[in-house]
């Protein structure tokens, strides 16, 4: 498996976090799943992200099966900027999305759980 991190905002703290204490190296590359992409949209999607987001999407597909990890509030569904006029109420509105791991922000362990569920 390969791990795409889109990082928009501040859940992209939390995925660093995740990456900086190791805790991935045993599910990023893993023979599980070895010729799929896993991308990660941590953070809020603005409509001027948005054409940036779709292309990341499209170069992976191009390369293989491609799962969306949608990660944080702001991911999942616009978080507490649902209702601006800037934002994209949730990355599914681009993309198709595999799996959403909720919270504001969803700690590093979230993301750890989600990925071992995804490459199962």
């Amino acid at each position: 498996m390969e791990l795409l991190n889109l990082g928009l905002a501040c859940c992209s703290l939390e995925v660093e976090a995740a990456v900086g204490s190791g805790a991935l190296a045993s599910e990023v590359g893993t023979e599980r799943s070895p010729d799929s992409t896993v991308l990660l949209v941590s953070g809020t999607v603005t409509h001027a992200l948005a054409p940036a987001v779709l292309r990341a999407w499209e170069r992976a597909a191009e390369q293989g099966p491609v799962r969306v990890l949608a990660f944080g509030a702001c991911a999942t569904s616009g978080g507490p900027y649902w209702d601006a006029p800037s934002v994209v109420p949730g990355v599914d509105a681009l993309i198709p999305v595999s799996r959403y791991v909720p919270g504001c922000p969803p700690g590093p362990d979230s993301l750890i759980a989600a990925l071992r569920r995804e490459v199962a």
